[in-house]
């Protein structure tokens, strides 16, 4: 790095971080990552294809999962190239337009996942609260314009994000506290006035996952009305039941989402330890737990699965 005119050059390259103290066993770390990636990868491809191949799952909630499983794709793959440089290749060196095309992808599918997990909010609501009405409010094309927006409003609230810290000088150690790029981390590393990447920062979480997690409470607070206005307990226990495998992909994302944010902001004495762990969680929990949790909670993709497996087994004998 080198001072000319008086202002500092971009810094070449960025070090991405494993796990603190573990560095001498980081290779062994990889083995159960590639595990967790191949998980998430195989299994939301395969709810994909599943979901494409079968006629009787083109409806609405089906729709909504596929979206939720392209965009978990979509953010394990923007992650496994570093992840796996840092913990498989121990290559922990990351050029700085990577770094900044990376966290662009990270963000964008993070903020496409809020706002899909908001669609299937919705989608719940108007299935138990005005069941009748399911298919008139929730049409093909509406539910295209849904995607689409999910989609365009994750890129124009993050294109923003790296052209701010493109402008920024890095006089600073250029240590990233995680082994991918997450805009708090790299906005840390500048020398310059960063006020306007702050408030811009903060303005996105609000706009995008704080008002999509709002809505999604105001929508189970619906729910939760309409379900307690049911007469019979089978029928309040049938209704809640369907909702169970949304909020647990609710959950796992969003609580590792808010800590992970707190402790950028507010935590600067933590261990490194829990800055990574709770990174790790971020990027692995959703995507591999959200097959899982819909495959074997949805009796309709379990059995078309079970259906294909069998269909292959017998081409095999």
């Amino acid at each position: 790095m080198e001072l000319i005119n008086g202002s500092w050059f971009q810094p070449p390259t960025l070090l991405l971080t494993g796990i603190p103290g573990l560095e001498a066993v980081q290779i062994w770390i990889s083995a159960p990552l590639c595990v967790m990636y191949l998980i998430a990868l195989l299994g939301n491809s395969t709810i994909l294809f599943i979901i494409k191949t079968t006629p009787s799952l083109h409806k609405p909630q089906y729709i909504f999962l596929s979206m939720l499983a392209a965009t978990d794709v979509g953010l394990s793959l923007s992650t496994l190239p570093t992840v796996l440089n840092v913990f498989l290749l121990n290559h922990k060196e990351i050029e700085f337009h990577s770094c900044l095309t990376q966290m662009f992808f990270i963000h964008t599918f993070s903020s496409m996942e809020s706002a899909i997990l908001l669609a299937m909010a919705f989608d719940q609501f108007i299935a138990i609260r005005n069941p009748l009405h399911y298919t008139v409010v929730l049409t093909p094309p509406r539910i295209t314009g849904m995607g689409l927006a999910a989609m365009v409003r994750g890129v124009v609230l993050i294109v923003p994000l790296p052209i701010l810290l493109e402008r920024l000088p890095f006089c600073k150690d250029v240590i990233l506290s995680h082994c991918y790029c997450y805009h708090p981390d790299v906005m840390k590393l500048a020398c310059g006035p960063i006020r306007v990447n702050i408030i811009y920062g903060l303005s996105l979480v609000l706009c995008s996952f704080g008002v999509d997690s709002m809505f999604i409470v105001i929508s189970y607070i619906l729910i939760l009305k309409t379900v307690l206005g049911i007469a019979s307990e089978d029928g309040k226990l049938k209704a809640l039941n369907t909702c169970v495998s949304h909020i647990f992909t609710v959950c796992i994302f969003y609580v590792p989402l808010i800590v992970l944010a707190l402790i950028h902001r507010f935590g600067t004495f933590t261990s490194p330890l829990l800055h990574v762990t709770m990174a790790n969680l971020f990027l692995f929990l959703t995507p591999v737990l959200n097959p899982l949790v819909y495959s074997l909670k949805t009796k309709q993709i379990r059995s078309t699965v079970h259906k294909v497996l069998k269909i292959r087994k017998n081409l095999l004998k």
